[in-house]
């Protein structure tokens, strides 16, 4: 299964303008990328991308595709970072929070730039399984 592009981008800015006003605004903001990738990961389908979805002026396969897979290990990673930076804010370590949103505002960032961080670690992490099986015989 896949997703149109512009909707994955549409995510990742959300991500960073997100992230970002949570740790230069208002912290509560934070818990709107946190609750949207945890709705994401316990069903499997992002809400901003499921309600985005009908505002593409074309039909949906249209566009260029990005795997869906590669987008819930993406959100995983978003998601566990977020909820590390709201537990070291609950806890008064606002500076180690700012490196977990950080980590968050680089990645998305950096993939709206056209390299995804978070498909060279899931490639990383399949090729260490592949070749861990491969010696397990």
């Amino acid at each position: 299964m896949t997703i149109p592009k512009p909707l994955v981008q549409l995510n990742q800015a959300f991500l960073v303008a997100t992230v970002l006003a949570g740790l230069t605004v208002h912290t509560s903001i934070l818990l709107m990328p946190f609750a949207v990738g945890v709705v994401t990961l316990v069903t499997k389908k992002n809400p901003l991308i499921a309600f985005s979805r009908r505002f593409l002026p074309n039909p949906p396969s249209s566009y260029p595709q990005e795997d869906r897979d590669q987008q819930l290990f993406n959100q995983w990673i978003a998601t566990v970072c977020l909820g590390f930076a709201l537990i070291f804010l609950a806890a008064g370590l606002p500076i180690i929070a700012a490196v977990f949103g950080a980590m968050v505002i680089i990645a998305a960032g950096v993939a709206l730039m056209g390299y995804c961080i978070g498909c060279t670690v899931r490639y990383q992490l399949m090729m260490w399984k592949h070749r861990r099986a491969k010696t397990d015989y």
